[in-house]
């Protein structure tokens, strides 16, 4: 007579934690991107003509909560539905991007407001922290172009979602 590998006593124990046992929780992994999730991304943003406006590889991914408007509409939107390691080209029209462009959104400001030799094509920040372009640089005064720099761009985000959160 051979002798069992473990007692009763084990094999109820055993049995009895293999019923009770639950899978670790899938909570984070299989979420989607719905209003309120933090959600993080690498992204390329390109223009029509190819080329590249922006890019977060090889940096910190982005993150930012879906649906509290801290990203383009038109990508915000597009965003709704995918998880975690899903890919997506979005094409993003210019109303729902940065706008269209306003030819009336110039002001002209005294030079003495701007840094010293400021430059035509040049950026600078609003008081707001919106970037502005410096459009013409004249004897007394700075004509600034308030519109986005990409307002009336369409766009193209290729997007990878890292992480889908609450």
């Amino acid at each position: 007579m051979h002798q069992p590998l473990i007692g009763l006593r084990s094999a109820t124990l055993a049995l009895a934690s293999l019923l009770l046992w639950t899978p670790p929780a899938q909570a984070e992994t299989g979420l989607t991107v719905t209003d309120g999730m933090k959600v993080t991304i690498e992204y390329t943003l390109t223009l029509p003509d190819k080329s590249v406006a922006d890019s977060n590889l090889g940096q910190a991914p982005f993150s930012f909560t879906q649906g509290a408007h801290e990203i383009v509409p038109g990508l915000e939107k597009s965003m709704v539905g995918l998880k975690s390691g899903d890919k997506k080209r979005i094409d993003v029209p210019a109303a729902q991007g940065y706008g269209t462009y306003d030819a009336k959104a110039k002001v002209s400001v005294d030079k003495t407001k701007v840094p010293a030799g400021i430059k035509a094509g040049q950026l600078l920040r609003s008081a707001d922290g919106r970037p502005v372009t410096v459009e013409k640089v004249e004897e007394n005064t700075v004509v600034l172009d308030l519109n986005h720099p990409l307002a009336g761009k369409d766009l193209v985000f290729d997007v990878k979602v890292l992480n889908v959160e609450k």
